[in-house]
């Protein structure tokens, strides 16, 4: 082999392998953090999102979710601008995320290695 085909096909090799890199560097994988609060994205007490028994606290709670949001933010304040929310109760939606499909969630929850959601995963209206 000649030293000028010898340097093209490892060009090539490297092409190919940072392409393949490239590619599997889209992470379908990723962290989310989830909180229960209203519909401004303001962070209130997570038993107002437990539907199990009874509980909750009626339609103007939600679970919202971000891979922006780290455990920590506390009752009354505002979680950063970027997130999603569902509403507590829905079941088809927390199962989607690897939350339990219903009952209490602990703000700050994060679940790991979610599948393809992003900070947008879901809408952001509210069906009530």
């Amino acid at each position: 082999m000649s030293s000028r085909s010898v340097s093209l096909t490892s060009t090539f090799l490297l092409l190919a392998a940072g392409g393949a890199a490239a590619c599997d560097n889209g992470d379908d994988y990723q962290d989310e953090g989830f909180y229960c609060a209203d519909a401004n994205g303001v962070v209130v007490d997570e038993d107002n999102c437990d539907d199990d028994d009874g509980g909750g606290g009626g339609g103007g709670f939600f679970i919202w979710h971000s891979s922006g949001y780290r455990s920590g933010y506390p009752v009354g304040s505002r979680l950063p601008a970027g997130g999603s929310k569902f509403a507590y109760n829905d079941k088809a939606a927390r199962s989607s995320f690897g939350l339990p499909s219903a009952g209490r969630i602990s703000n700050g929850t994060v679940k790991t290695s979610v599948v393809g959601k992003g900070g947008s995963g879901t809408s952001g209206k509210s069906g009530g």
